[in-house]
Formats: structure tokens, sequence, C-alpha cells
């Protein structure tokens, strides 16, 4: 299992839920964050951390086989061409235990 965590842009929440619930994934968690980005081209630190912007980030856990179609379809659904698209990261999930029913593994996601 991998987790995929991508950063978006909040107007671009729905098709990200959409390109991920076409390939069956249903269950995710958004949460409200906000991103600095340096106002230079050459990140050299120019800006100041005043300058967040209010993103989504969007987590699912996600079964090996689907890992490349989750992330192919989350950079299509959530990209503008524009600076501040976002970011995806990929990590490996150890396990997963779904409280109520002690299910545990793909079964538990």
């Amino acid at each position: 299992m991998k987790k995929l965590e991508a950063i978006i842009k909040p107007f671009k929440l729905e098709e990200v839920k959409e390109a991920l619930h076409e390939l069956g994934l249903e269950g995710m968690t958004v949460s409200e964050v906000r991103g600095y980005q340096p106002l230079s081209a050459t990140r050299s630190g120019a800006g100041h951390l005043s300058d967040l912007h209010p993103k989504f980030k969007v987590e699912v856990v996600v079964p090996e086989n689907l890992l490349d179609r989750a992330v192919t379809g989350v950079l299509a659904a959530a990209r503008t061409g524009l600076m501040g698209d976002g970011k995806v990261f990929v990590s490996s999930i150890e396990q997963a235990i779904r409280i109520r029913t002690e299910e545990t593994g793909l079964a538990a996601i």
C-alpha cells in the first residue's frame, strides 16, 4: 500500500476527487492547509512567511497496483499550468487497520 498526498489549489478539489473516484478510490482525507512559495523565480528566499496561500491537502491510501493511475489522475486533475499548482508525495504504508472491524491491510482501506 502507498499513501498519496496531494497539495492542490482549492478550486481543483472536485476534479481531484472525481479522478480518484473513477479509480474506485472513495475514502480520502481532505485538510485545509496553507502553502508558502517564494515570489522570485530563483527561490532565493524573497517574499515573507506571511505570503501563505490557501491549499487543500488530499490524502488517500492506494493499493500499489493503482498507484501510477492515481498519481496520473491527480496530476491531470490538479494542473493549471501556473505557479502554485501544488505537489504530490508518495510514501509507503506498512499497515492499515479499520478501527470499527479491526480488518487489516487492503481490506481496511
